[in-house]
Order: C-alpha cells, then structure tokens, then sequence
C-alpha cells in the first residue's frame, strides 16, 4: 500500500519529510482557550447574519439550529474551557428561546400556503361579484332603456297629436267644432304632461334601482376586498426572512454569554489561593 508522503520546508529551503511523531502532534493539538473560544464567537457572529435563500424559510431553521449546537458542544467539549453551570443555564436558556421562537415561525410560514389560497379564493369570489353586479347593472340599463324609448315615443305622438289640433284652429274645417277642438287641445297636452311626469318618475325610479344595486355591490365587495388586502399583507410579512433579527438577537445574547464566562473564568484564575 503507498503512502503519500509529506514534506514541509527546512531552515536552508531544502524539503525535510515530516515524521509520523509530527503528524501525531499535529493531531493530538488541544486548542488553547483562547484560540477555542475566538474561533467559537466568529463562528456564532456568522450564524447570527446569515440569510437563507428565497421562501420557505423554515426548510433553513432545523439546520441552522444544529450548526449553533454543534458550536456550542465543540466549545464545550475543549478540555481548557470547562463550562461552569452558569454558562451552561444561559446558554440552554437561549438555545430554548431561539427554538420556540423559530418554531413559532414556521407555524407562521406553514399559513403561507394557506393565505395564498385564501387570496386566490377571495379574488374569484370578488371577479364573481363584479360580473354579477355588471350582469344584473346591465339588465336595469337596458329596462331604463327601453321604457324611456316607449314614453318618449309616446310623448312625441301626443305632441305630433297636439300640432295637428294647433293647426285645426287656425284653419277652417267643416264639422269640427271650436269647443271640440279646444277639448281635444286640452286633453292631449294634458296626456302630454302625463307622458312626461311618467318618465320623471321612471327616470327616477331607475336611478334608485342602479343606486341600491351599487350599494349592495359596494356591501359585497369591501369585506372581499379586506381579505385581500389582510392576506396580502401576511404573505408580505412571511415572504421576508422575519427569523433573521430573532436569530440575530440570539447569537448576541450567546455571544455575550461566552464572553461573560471568559471573564468569570480569568477572574477565577487570577484569584488568590
């Protein structure tokens, strides 16, 4: 079986081969509590700014959650620190919160799918609303329509009716009286203003009808219209990494907790017999 052999660079530039007692020195090296606990702060600090990628989030947090614990264990478990049980509570104590804190999280992203649905949903309720106040809008136009065509056709006969009697009085016609011809007057201008005060009030009775479907449409709408702005805005919120500030504020509060220990521990060394 070969072996690869190492080599590092002599005094005089000159490759020396290490020796096996090297390399087991190398690997029997217990890092000094200094050198272990530098290493452990940058590591916590880089926890702490991590970003995870695009939404969901909480695929990250399980992951991210062992990566601080395996820190914390390989802190622990260097010979030279030897954790006293102050630091252990702290650290427990924070380790607990973070977790709930992102378990909570990710109930919160687990709605996400719920809210997406919920928005889909409430927008098809809302194009049903439109296309059915546009239908039943329509239905009353085209009424309003029509009869203002009836009454108005029926006016202009009554005024073309109204114009020929006009005429019969400045002309002469035999068998036809001045009395009747003035009766005749009297009562189409009278169907005339009839005519017209049915269109009036027609017109009029429309504009109540539109109004009161406007409203019932504007009733029907605005709650819909609530629920979209409300599942809107939690995508918004869940679709931003909100466990980034909480992570953050737990790899300080960790952060702390270990520089707290170091003075407690140089305290104790310092510390007359």
């Amino acid at each position: 079986m070969r072996y690869l052999r190492q080599y590092e660079r002599g005094k005089d530039g000159g490759r020396k081969r290490k020796s096996a007692g090297d390399s087991k020195r190398e690997e029997n090296h217990v890092a000094t509590l200094k050198e272990v606990s530098d290493k452990t702060l940058k590591r916590i600090h880089i926890l702490g700014i991590q970003k995870f990628g695009p939404s969901p989030f909480r695929e990250h947090f399980e992951r991210w959650l062992m990566n601080l614990t395996d820190v914390l264990t390989e802190f622990e478990s260097n010979p030279n620190v030897n954790a006293d049980e102050q630091f252990v509570k702290e650290r427990t104590q924070i380790l607990s919160a973070i977790k709930a804190e992102l378990e909570e999280r990710r109930r919160k992203e687990t709605a996400l799918e719920e809210a997406y649905k919920n928005l889909a949903d409430s927008r098809n309720l809302l194009d049903q609303i439109k296309k059915e106040h546009a239908t039943r809008m329509g239905k009353v136009k085209g009424q309003k329509n029509r009869e203002i065509r009836r009454l108005n056709k029926n006016i202009d006969s009554l005024r073309a009716e109204l114009d020929y009697i006009v005429r019969l009085k400045t002309g002469f016609f035999r068998g036809v009286s001045k009395k009747e011809r003035e009766q005749k007057e009297m009562e189409t201008t009278q169907e005339i203003n009839a005519k017209q005060r049915e269109l009036e009030l027609a017109m009029l009775a429309f504009t109540e009808v539109q109004e009161s479907l406007r409203d019932e449409y504007d009733g029907k709408r605005q709650p819909i219209v609530e629920q979209i702005r409300d599942c809107l805005k939690k995508i918004e919120s869940l679709e931003t990494d909100g466990s980034l500030e909480e992570r953050w504020f737990a790899c300080e509060a960790l952060i702390d907790a270990v520089n707290t220990f170091l003075q407690r521990k140089t305290l104790q060394q310092h510390k007359p017999a």
